[in-house]
């Protein structure tokens, strides 16, 4: 470690170097001007959207070597105009998280450990189960004779992460399958 210099003192800095007012150069030590931002060694940038909420703030995300770097505001974002709220701000530690699950994870019922499930089994089993939901609940007619055709055993909770294109199709997705019982968050 360097030996401290009396001349390296800030408010000396301020005198030599001109900036009485202390709001420049003078002020910051050696070590704060040795670093750079963590945007100046990637080699990808990617424009995205925050996934956070229904907002859809633009996102620059920084990448090397194929992990995330830094995410910040996209300045040409018409929406946020380069800012992020504190949520959005931080989304890198949502990829980046050492704690992030990556894998399907299920409980049988009255089970009391989490187990690992390839995603093609858990897809059936969501698709076997929305099905046989549909089937066992379905209502042809009322008590009166008039046609219903739907379903009661299906409900739709959407998330506000989504954009419009996908809440559209899976309005049509549960709409088709006769469920009647769609809200999304941002309603609730």
């Amino acid at each position: 470690m360097p030996r401290f210099s009396f001349l390296e003192w800030p408010v000396v800095r301020q005198l030599r170097d001109g900036d009485i007012l202390g709001r420049g150069t003078a002020v910051t030590s050696q070590h704060t001007r040795d670093k750079k931002p963590r945007t100046v060694e990637a080699d990808h940038v990617a424009h995205s959207v925050c996934p956070y909420c229904a907002v859809g703030c633009g996102q620059l995300v920084y990448s090397k070597d194929g992990k995330v770097t830094q995410i910040e505001g996209d300045p040409d974002s018409p929406i946020s105009r380069g800012r992020l709220c504190p949520k959005g701000a931080a989304s890198e530690q949502l990829v980046n998280s050492p704690r992030r699950v990556t894998t399907v994870r299920y409980r049988r019922p009255h089970g009391t450990e989490w187990e690992d499930l390839d995603l093609e089994t858990a897809l059936d089993m969501i698709a076997d189960r929305f099905l046989e939901a549909r089937r066992r609940h379905w209502e042809e007619t009322d008590e009166k004779g008039r046609t219903l055709r739907r379903t009661m055993g299906i409900a739709s909770l959407g998330g506000a992460t989504i954009d419009n294109e996908e809440n559209y199709l899976a309005k049509k997705l549960f709409t088709a399958a006769g469920a009647v019982q769609m809200e999304n968050q941002a309603r609730i």
